[in-house]
Protein backbone atom coordinates (compact mmCIF):
# COMPACT_ATOMS: atom_id res chain seq x y z
CA UNK A 1 0.00 0.00 0.00
CA UNK A 2 1.19 3.52 -0.78
CA UNK A 3 2.33 5.79 2.00
CA UNK A 4 0.23 8.92 2.50
CA UNK A 5 3.15 11.25 3.18
CA UNK A 6 6.20 11.24 0.93
CA UNK A 7 8.67 13.88 -0.21
CA UNK A 8 9.74 17.20 1.25
CA UNK A 9 7.48 19.38 3.40
CA UNK A 10 8.77 22.73 4.72
CA UNK A 11 7.78 23.31 8.33
CA UNK A 12 6.55 26.82 7.58
CA UNK A 13 7.56 29.80 9.67
CA UNK A 14 4.84 32.12 10.95
CA UNK A 15 5.42 35.66 9.62
CA UNK A 16 4.95 38.55 12.02
CA UNK A 17 4.68 42.26 11.47
CA UNK A 18 5.71 43.57 14.87
CA UNK A 19 3.64 41.45 17.28
CA UNK A 20 0.86 40.67 14.78
CA UNK A 21 0.70 37.72 12.41
CA UNK A 22 1.26 38.83 8.81
CA UNK A 23 -1.17 36.70 6.80
CA UNK A 24 -0.46 38.42 3.44
CA UNK A 25 3.24 37.61 3.86
CA UNK A 26 2.33 34.01 4.71
CA UNK A 27 0.40 33.77 1.47
CA UNK A 28 3.30 35.28 -0.49
CA UNK A 29 5.73 32.66 0.83
CA UNK A 30 3.38 29.80 0.01
CA UNK A 31 2.73 31.15 -3.49
CA UNK A 32 6.48 31.05 -4.13
CA UNK A 33 6.82 27.56 -2.66
CA UNK A 34 4.00 26.37 -4.93
CA UNK A 35 6.39 26.76 -7.87
CA UNK A 36 8.70 24.09 -6.47
CA UNK A 37 8.33 20.34 -6.20
CA UNK A 38 7.39 20.32 -2.52
CA UNK A 39 4.74 17.78 -1.50
CA UNK A 40 2.99 20.16 0.85
CA UNK A 41 3.33 22.34 3.92
CA UNK A 42 3.33 22.00 7.69
CA UNK A 43 1.72 24.90 9.50
CA UNK A 44 2.07 25.48 13.26
CA UNK A 45 4.96 23.14 13.87
CA UNK A 46 7.85 24.06 16.14
CA UNK A 47 9.28 26.21 13.33
CA UNK A 48 5.94 28.01 13.14
CA UNK A 49 6.30 29.19 16.76
CA UNK A 50 3.13 27.22 17.45
CA UNK A 51 3.14 27.74 21.21
CA UNK A 52 3.33 31.52 20.70
CA UNK A 53 0.25 31.70 18.46
CA UNK A 54 -3.36 31.95 19.66
CA UNK A 55 -6.08 29.59 18.46
CA UNK A 56 -7.74 32.41 16.53
CA UNK A 57 -4.45 33.29 14.84
CA UNK A 58 -3.90 29.61 14.08
CA UNK A 59 -7.25 29.41 12.35
CA UNK A 60 -6.44 32.43 10.20
CA UNK A 61 -3.09 30.93 9.19
CA UNK A 62 -4.50 27.52 8.30
CA UNK A 63 -7.39 28.98 6.35
CA UNK A 64 -4.99 31.20 4.40
CA UNK A 65 -2.56 28.33 3.91
CA UNK A 66 -5.19 26.04 2.43
CA UNK A 67 -6.56 28.80 0.20
CA UNK A 68 -3.07 29.67 -1.11
CA UNK A 69 -1.52 26.21 -1.39
CA UNK A 70 -1.80 24.65 -4.83
CA UNK A 71 -4.65 22.11 -4.86
CA UNK A 72 -2.28 19.14 -5.03
CA UNK A 73 -0.24 20.29 -2.01
CA UNK A 74 -1.02 18.70 1.35
CA UNK A 75 -1.55 20.92 4.38
CA UNK A 76 -0.47 19.37 7.66
CA UNK A 77 -1.14 21.30 10.87
CA UNK A 78 0.44 20.99 14.31
CA UNK A 79 -2.49 20.46 16.68
CA UNK A 80 -0.99 19.06 19.89
CA UNK A 81 -2.39 20.54 23.11
CA UNK A 82 -1.88 19.67 26.76
CA UNK A 83 -5.15 17.78 27.21
CA UNK A 84 -6.63 15.01 25.09
CA UNK A 85 -9.96 16.82 24.83
CA UNK A 86 -8.36 20.06 23.64
CA UNK A 87 -6.15 18.21 21.15
CA UNK A 88 -9.17 16.51 19.56
CA UNK A 89 -11.15 19.75 19.48
CA UNK A 90 -8.28 21.77 18.01
CA UNK A 91 -7.51 19.08 15.44
CA UNK A 92 -11.08 19.09 14.19
CA UNK A 93 -11.20 22.89 14.23
CA UNK A 94 -8.13 22.94 11.98
CA UNK A 95 -9.65 20.22 9.77
CA UNK A 96 -12.70 22.42 9.28
CA UNK A 97 -10.55 25.22 7.82
CA UNK A 98 -8.44 23.07 5.54
CA UNK A 99 -5.98 20.77 7.34
CA UNK A 100 -5.46 17.45 5.54
CA UNK A 101 -3.64 15.86 8.48
CA UNK A 102 -2.59 16.71 12.02
CA UNK A 103 0.92 16.63 13.50
CA UNK A 104 0.45 15.77 17.18
CA UNK A 105 3.20 16.15 19.78
CA UNK A 106 2.87 14.48 23.20
CA UNK A 107 1.58 16.56 26.11
CA UNK A 108 4.59 17.58 28.14
CA UNK A 109 3.75 19.87 31.06
CA UNK A 110 3.27 16.91 33.44
CA UNK A 111 6.36 15.16 32.10
CA UNK A 112 6.84 12.70 34.95
CA UNK A 113 3.31 11.37 34.42
CA UNK A 114 3.61 10.88 30.66
CA UNK A 115 4.19 7.14 30.86
CA UNK A 116 3.83 4.78 27.93
CA UNK A 117 0.30 3.88 29.07
CA UNK A 118 -0.69 7.55 29.35
CA UNK A 119 0.70 8.38 25.91
CA UNK A 120 -0.90 5.29 24.36
CA UNK A 121 -4.28 6.27 25.76
CA UNK A 122 -3.85 9.87 24.63
CA UNK A 123 -2.82 9.15 21.04
CA UNK A 124 -5.45 6.45 20.55
CA UNK A 125 -8.18 8.76 21.82
CA UNK A 126 -6.99 11.54 19.50
CA UNK A 127 -6.90 9.13 16.57
CA UNK A 128 -10.44 7.99 17.33
CA UNK A 129 -11.79 11.51 17.74
CA UNK A 130 -9.98 13.24 14.87
CA UNK A 131 -11.60 13.66 11.47
CA UNK A 132 -8.24 13.69 9.69
CA UNK A 133 -5.17 11.41 9.79
CA UNK A 134 -2.74 11.76 12.68
CA UNK A 135 1.06 12.00 12.39
CA UNK A 136 2.92 11.36 15.64
CA UNK A 137 5.48 14.07 16.42
CA UNK A 138 8.54 12.98 18.37
CA UNK A 139 10.42 16.14 19.33
CA UNK A 140 12.20 15.46 22.66
CA UNK A 141 14.37 18.58 22.45
CA UNK A 142 11.21 20.68 22.89
CA UNK A 143 8.93 18.42 24.92
CA UNK A 144 11.45 16.51 27.03
CA UNK A 145 9.56 13.34 26.11
CA UNK A 146 10.39 10.56 23.68
CA UNK A 147 7.55 8.49 22.23
CA UNK A 148 9.40 5.20 22.58
CA UNK A 149 9.91 3.13 19.45
CA UNK A 150 7.82 0.18 20.63
CA UNK A 151 4.89 2.46 21.33
CA UNK A 152 5.18 4.10 17.90
CA UNK A 153 5.09 0.66 16.28
CA UNK A 154 2.05 -0.30 18.34
CA UNK A 155 0.22 2.93 17.50
CA UNK A 156 1.04 2.52 13.81
CA UNK A 157 -1.51 -0.29 13.65
CA UNK A 158 -4.36 2.19 14.22
CA UNK A 159 -6.00 3.05 10.87
CA UNK A 160 -6.04 6.79 11.61
CA UNK A 161 -2.41 7.04 12.77
CA UNK A 162 -0.66 7.37 9.44
CA UNK A 163 2.87 8.48 10.14
CA UNK A 164 5.68 9.76 12.31
CA UNK A 165 7.80 12.89 12.23
CA UNK A 166 10.94 12.12 14.20
CA UNK A 167 13.06 15.10 15.21
CA UNK A 168 15.19 13.21 17.72
CA UNK A 169 18.15 12.92 15.35
CA UNK A 170 18.71 9.35 16.59
CA UNK A 171 19.00 7.13 13.54
CA UNK A 172 18.94 3.90 15.57
CA UNK A 173 15.52 4.96 16.91
CA UNK A 174 14.30 5.87 13.42
CA UNK A 175 15.57 2.67 11.85
CA UNK A 176 13.99 0.51 14.54
CA UNK A 177 10.62 2.06 13.74
CA UNK A 178 10.94 1.95 9.94
CA UNK A 179 11.59 -1.78 10.03
CA UNK A 180 8.66 -2.58 12.33
CA UNK A 181 5.66 -0.59 11.09
CA UNK A 182 3.08 -1.38 8.39
CA UNK A 183 4.09 -0.74 4.81
CA UNK A 184 1.69 2.20 4.46
CA UNK A 185 2.93 3.99 7.62
CA UNK A 186 4.98 7.07 6.68
CA UNK A 187 8.22 7.62 8.59
CA UNK A 188 9.54 11.14 8.09
CA UNK A 189 12.60 12.75 9.58
CA UNK A 190 12.51 16.25 11.04
CA UNK A 191 16.18 17.17 10.93
CA UNK A 192 18.17 18.64 8.07
CA UNK A 193 21.18 16.70 9.35
CA UNK A 194 19.68 13.34 8.47
CA UNK A 195 17.51 13.57 5.36
CA UNK A 196 19.59 11.19 3.26
CA UNK A 197 20.34 8.70 6.06
CA UNK A 198 16.61 8.52 6.79
CA UNK A 199 15.79 7.86 3.14
CA UNK A 200 18.46 5.16 2.91
CA UNK A 201 16.90 3.47 5.95
CA UNK A 202 13.48 3.43 4.32
CA UNK A 203 12.01 6.76 5.38
CA UNK A 204 9.39 8.30 3.11
CA UNK A 205 10.45 11.93 3.33
CA UNK A 206 11.18 14.87 5.59
CA UNK A 207 9.48 17.79 7.32
CA UNK A 208 12.18 20.44 7.51
CA UNK A 209 12.64 23.91 8.95
CA UNK A 210 15.59 24.54 6.62
CA UNK A 211 13.34 23.98 3.61
CA UNK A 212 11.96 27.48 4.23
CA UNK A 213 15.26 29.00 3.12
CA UNK A 214 16.88 26.16 1.15
CA UNK A 215 14.02 24.22 -0.44
CA UNK A 216 16.00 23.44 -3.59
CA UNK A 217 18.79 21.65 -1.72
CA UNK A 218 16.30 19.62 0.31
CA UNK A 219 14.46 18.63 -2.87
CA UNK A 220 17.74 17.76 -4.58
CA UNK A 221 18.60 15.31 -1.80
CA UNK A 222 15.21 13.62 -2.08
CA UNK A 223 14.98 13.56 -5.88
CA UNK A 224 18.55 12.39 -6.43
CA UNK A 225 18.06 9.58 -3.94
CA UNK A 226 14.80 8.52 -5.58
CA UNK A 227 16.53 8.31 -8.97
CA UNK A 228 19.36 6.20 -7.59
CA UNK A 229 22.00 8.96 -7.55
CA UNK A 230 23.00 8.43 -3.94
CA UNK A 231 26.52 9.85 -4.29
CA UNK A 232 25.14 13.10 -5.70
CA UNK A 233 22.48 13.20 -2.99
CA UNK A 234 25.24 12.78 -0.41
CA UNK A 235 27.06 15.85 -1.72
CA UNK A 236 23.93 17.96 -1.24
CA UNK A 237 23.35 16.48 2.21
CA UNK A 238 26.86 17.43 3.27
CA UNK A 239 26.35 20.98 1.94
CA UNK A 240 23.19 21.34 4.00
CA UNK A 241 24.75 20.40 7.34
CA UNK A 242 26.58 23.68 8.20
CA UNK A 243 23.53 25.78 7.36
CA UNK A 244 21.24 23.48 9.33
CA UNK A 245 23.57 23.66 12.34
CA UNK A 246 23.61 27.46 12.28
CA UNK A 247 19.87 28.02 12.03
CA UNK A 248 18.64 25.09 14.11
CA UNK A 249 21.28 24.83 16.84
CA UNK A 250 23.61 27.82 17.07
CA UNK A 251 21.25 30.75 16.44
CA UNK A 252 17.72 29.38 16.12
CA UNK A 253 14.57 30.58 14.40
CA UNK A 254 15.67 34.21 14.13
CA UNK A 255 18.56 33.03 11.93
CA UNK A 256 16.26 30.92 9.77
CA UNK A 257 13.98 33.90 9.25
CA UNK A 258 16.93 36.09 8.34
CA UNK A 259 18.03 33.47 5.82
CA UNK A 260 14.54 33.57 4.32
CA UNK A 261 14.79 37.33 3.94
CA UNK A 262 18.12 36.90 2.16
CA UNK A 263 16.57 34.37 -0.22
CA UNK A 264 13.66 36.65 -1.15
CA UNK A 265 11.03 35.05 1.05
CA UNK A 266 9.54 36.87 4.03
CA UNK A 267 11.13 35.81 7.30
CA UNK A 268 10.67 38.88 9.42
CA UNK A 269 10.88 38.94 13.21
CA UNK A 270 10.34 36.18 15.73
CA UNK A 271 7.71 36.68 18.41
CA UNK A 272 8.74 37.46 21.98
CA UNK A 273 10.05 35.98 24.23
CA UNK A 274 12.33 34.91 21.35
CA UNK A 275 14.87 37.58 20.48
CA UNK A 276 16.09 38.95 17.13
CA UNK A 277 19.25 37.64 15.54
CA UNK A 278 22.35 39.46 16.71
CA UNK A 279 23.70 41.75 13.99
CA UNK A 280 27.12 40.13 14.33
CA UNK A 281 25.69 36.75 13.31
CA UNK A 282 24.03 37.94 10.11
CA UNK A 283 27.15 37.78 7.88
CA UNK A 284 27.73 34.16 8.91
CA UNK A 285 24.17 33.18 8.02
CA UNK A 286 24.42 35.05 4.72
CA UNK A 287 27.68 33.30 3.85
CA UNK A 288 26.16 29.90 4.59
CA UNK A 289 23.20 30.65 2.32
CA UNK A 290 25.57 31.74 -0.43
CA UNK A 291 27.59 28.53 -0.06
CA UNK A 292 24.43 26.45 -0.51
CA UNK A 293 23.79 28.07 -3.89
CA UNK A 294 27.28 27.41 -5.26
Amino acid sequence: MAKKFQGIFPALTTPFDGEDIAVPRFRENIAKFNQLGLTGYVILGSTGECVLVSDAEAERLVRAGRETAAPEKMVIVGTGQESTKLTIAFTNRMAAVGADAALVRPPSYYKSKMTRDVLRSHFLAVAEGARIPIILYNVPANTGITIDAELVCELAAHPNISGLKDSSGLMAYFGNIVSNVPEDFSCMVGSGFSVLPALVMGGSGAILAVANAAPEVCLDIYNLFKTGKVDDASKHQLKLIPFNKAVMETYGLAALKHAMDVRGYYGGPVRRPLLPLDEAAKPEVEALIKALQE
